[in-house]
């Protein structure tokens, strides 16, 4: 029974850590593309007012995709809750780096450093 519960919480892991990434990547490529489009307007040599409403429509959806990611990572604690209620608190559901404290340790430590190690 408890190999049972493991294998399935290493997959569900497995596909979660996935998925992360894959957000992840979407808000890089995103705010590329959002980043990008006001630099495509001045090379096009037009007015300002032109594509205005484009690069608002993608900022909100740089928007919507941060915040599905903080859906995400409340998915992954509520699963390392179930985790633990399953008697499976051993077994490490991360990256294999040390999560961050919640508050970095010393004052000048970067916020870059912090989600560096993040999973």
């Amino acid at each position: 029974m408890l190999k049972q519960r493991r294998n399935a919480a290493e997959k569900l892991a497995s596909k979660l850590f996935a998925t992360e990434r894959a957000v992840d990547e979407a808000i890089c490529k995103m705010a590329d593309l959002a980043g990008y489009m006001p630099i495509a307007r001045v090379n096009a040599n037009l007015s300002a007012v032109v594509g205005q409403e484009a690069i608002s429509q993608a900022a909100e959806t740089l928007s919507a995709l941060v915040e599905a990611r903080g859906q995400l990572v409340a998915t992954h604690n509520r699963l390392a809750e179930t985790r633990d209620q399953i008697g499976l608190q051993a077994m490490a559901l991360g990256s294999g780096d040390m999560k961050p404290p919640a508050v970095g340790n010393k004052q000048d430590e970067k916020i870059v450093t912090l989600f560096d190690h993040a999973a």
